[in-house]
């Protein structure tokens, strides 16, 4: 019965990050805390979000924009080990307060670039995934983080959630593999991140023909609105917590 709650919210949010490539772990980890208590949240939440990633790169395979994966993946991958060695050390209220700042001011600094016609090139991209990729390993998610990243370097809609998951998925990968590695991820643990992330899975699938009435514009508008709830709700946690 503990269960049924996670796989209700999980669907629920997997059909959410389908259409704006984030959110599900915002949505979802609140929940595994309540039912699982925080230690085991964040190994569950990152079982789940591999198959998260997997579930929209599956459902986007065509639109995978593989050089951008490949620079931001192979910096981020090694740097979320690095970020899980850290994790225990590293008061986590102060990393919430700097990404909420980050996505609110992203906003409007992503549209004003926008504007000018900024682009992201593939360099830029191998520097901002080892940073991110240091934070994943930290905390929960940065997936809101990374969702102006890659529309600055270009990408919207299927191709946008394709790339971006592609990558997310060797970043939480390490990261799995490194709470294996540290013994923070006993066999029960990851059993309930296969289960949470198969309603994951479910939602994404769901949310496919969604995506593809939106056009551009109203897809960047969503985000936006994402972006904004985020930014709130690190804020929040990082002064009630």
């Amino acid at each position: 019965m503990e269960f049924i709650f996670v796989l209700a919210v999980g669907l629920i949010a997997g059909a959410i990050s389908g259409i704006i490539g984030t959110g599900s772990s915002i949505m979802l980890v609140p929940v595994l805390v309540w039912q699982f208590g925080p230690k085991e949240a964040v190994p569950i939440m990152a079982v789940a979000a591999v198959m998260a990633n997997l579930a929209r790169i599956l459902a986007w395979w065509r639109e995978i924009d593989w050089r951008a994966c490949a620079a931001f993946a192979l910096t981020g991958a090694p740097a979320a080990v690095l970020g899980a060695k850290t994790l225990l050390i590293l008061p986590s209220r102060a990393v919430d307060i700097a990404i909420g700042l980050f996505l609110l001011a992203m906003i409007p600094l992503r549209r004003l670039l926008a504007a000018r016609d900024f682009k992201l090139s593939l360099w830029h991209l191998a520097i901002i995934g080892a940073i991110i990729g240091y934070i994943t390993g930290i905390v929960v998610t940065t997936g809101p983080v990374t969702v102006p990243i890659f529309l600055m370097y270009g990408l919207v809609k299927g191709a946008f959630l394709a790339t971006e998951a592609a990558s997310s998925l060797a970043i939480f990968t390490a990261k799995v593999l490194a709470f294996r590695s540290f013994g923070a991820m006993p066999l029960d643990v990851f059993v309930k991140g296969l289960i949470a992330g198969s309603s994951l899975m479910a939602g994404t699938f769901l949310s496919k023909r969604l995506v593809l009435k939106l056009d551009a514009e109203s897809f960047r508008y969503i985000l936006d609105g994402l972006m904004l709830a985020s930014g709130l709700a690190m804020l929040w946690n990082a002064f009630v917590s």
